[in-house]
């Protein structure tokens, strides 16, 4: 059959394969454990400790997208937050599985294989959905499918907390068109404030900042060309 378009979601699964398959990159990606990568140490973002340390975030139900090896779920269950984790890879999400039972994290931490999209979650809500580098791994089209996750998952009154790449500090600046053409998002979008707050304009930006930089013996893990964005959903959207 030639003429498969029906529905919406038709139309984004199609330009989905305009650009190659992510799970593969990314079992790749985690497999060599001792690669020089910063956010493999286990320790937390330095902008959801502070979060947590100013009471802007309240032990509830919360969800972490495109979570890697599980270092701020890990962070956030030991918070006092019932988790539930997601990631397409699978080796991320048995190191993950790993080190949550190093930590001694129980049962109200789980680690869900699969697209964040398409993940079967035990909850309606979450108070929070956290997310520390998955954004700015979507293609353009997939911001629709972002956008309709968090209408249908983040709870009145709960907060939505994202990392990106950092617009004039590290990821492609080129429009969005122009990716399509390319067929690649060459290594991750960047984001400028304005574009986050034009992106989540339904939400009430709390804070839009520069990851603080910490060094490698900081028990936070931060690194200045990320941005960090941290929104409130309105009671009564």
């Amino acid at each position: 059959m030639n003429r498969t378009i029906r529905t919406t979601e038709d139309v984004l699964v199609l330009l989905d394969g305009l650009f190659p398959p992510p799970a593969p990159f990314w079992d790749r990606f985690y497999a060599d454990r001792s690669a020089d990568r910063p956010f493999f140490a286990p320790k937390p973002d330095e902008n959801l400790v502070s979060y947590l340390d100013r009471d802007l975030l309240r032990p509830g139900r919360a969800l972490d997208l495109g979570c890697g090896p599980g270092r701020n779920a890990i962070h956030l269950a030991a918070a006092g937050f019932e988790v539930d984790a997601v990631d397409l890879s699978s080796t991320a999400v048995a190191w993950a599985e790993e080190r949550a039972r190093e930590a001694g994290a129980g049962a109200n931490l789980r680690f869900h294989r699969a697209s964040i999209f398409d993940a079967e979650l035990p909850h309606a809500q979450y108070d929070l959905v956290y997310d520390s580098g998955c954004l700015h791994h979507l293609p353009p089209h997939r911001r629709v499918s972002y956008l309709a996750l968090l209408d249908r998952l983040l709870a009145p009154n709960g907060h939505f907390a994202v990392t990106a790449f950092a617009a004039g500090a590290m990821g492609s600046e080129r429009p969005d068109e122009e990716l399509y053409r390319l067929g690649a998002l060459e290594g991750g979008l960047a984001y400028s404030p304005d574009e986050l707050r034009s992106i989540f304009r339904d939400f009430m930006p709390l804070e839009i900042r520069p990851m603080a930089a910490h060094s490698p013996s900081s028990a936070r893990f931060g690194v200045p060309f990320l941005l960090t964005a941290l929104f409130q959903r309105p009671p009564s959207l």
